[in-house]
């Protein structure tokens, strides 16, 4: 069977202003303020809490190293865990895209480094967790993207082929999960990286979730 497996945020859905809430309030109760901006720090948050902490930790320019980003980042998941969806927004066209790709006969899953629960919250706030047959979180297997084996075992769980499967994400670490797994990568060109995502010379550009469904009968039928 043919698949299409998706990265969460910043491929799904933009969640960046959520994150980069959580990340500030971690800061804020340090009493710190909020170094981050939802905006102009949108590609950091879709590196993952972890990377925002650290960035805010450099913006600051206070003593820190990773000791302080391990005792952060639980408040973060806790603040966010609460505040998940209080302004992410699916991107356009992302339920009429997945509809035609069912409609095609292509099982659909989602590999995401965010941890499972939020994921699977996320995804159930958002009205479109029936849609997927998988879902993979950061913890859902010893490995995360970008080893092979989360994709591979998202490929599997839906009941997919690898040999008939493409990655739709919106980062370099989707880009490296899919060609170490052997599987052909979509990479978005709406995210905050733009169309120079295209340096990261993905076997497709999406510019808008209109044109996926044909895109993907081209790539892996």
């Amino acid at each position: 069977m043919k698949s299409v497996i998706f990265d969460l945020d910043g491929t799904l859905a933009d969640t960046s202003a959520d994150l980069i809430a959580a990340a500030n309030a971690c800061f804020a109760g340090m009493g710190q303020g909020e170094p981050l901006d939802a905006a102009a720090d949108a590609l950091t948050a879709f590196h993952g809490g972890r990377a925002m902490l650290r960035l805010g930790f450099e913006r600051l320019g206070v003593d820190w190293d990773e000791a302080n980003v391990d005792a952060e980042y639980p408040k973060l998941l806790d603040y966010y865990s609460y505040h998940i969806a209080v302004h992410t927004t699916l991107y356009p066209s992302v339920i009429s895209a997945l509809e035609e790709l069912k409609r095609r006969g292509y099982l659909l899953g989602i590999c995401t480094n965010k941890p499972e629960g939020l994921a699977e919250t996320l995804m159930a706030e958002l009205g479109i967790r029936d849609m997927f047959s998988a879902l993979l979180g950061a913890d859902t297997l010893p490995v995360r993207k970008p080893d092979p084996e989360h994709l591979w075992e998202t490929i599997r769980r839906v009941g997919g082929d690898l040999g008939r499967s493409a990655l739709i994400g919106d980062t370099d670490t989707d880009r490296s999960t899919a060609r170490n797994a052997g599987v052909p990568s979509v990479l978005v060109a709406f995210g905050p990286s733009g169309e120079a995502i295209s340096a990261l010379q993905p076997e497709v550009l999406l510019n808008h979730y209109d044109e996926l469904p044909d895109l993907i009968d081209q790539l892996i039928n």
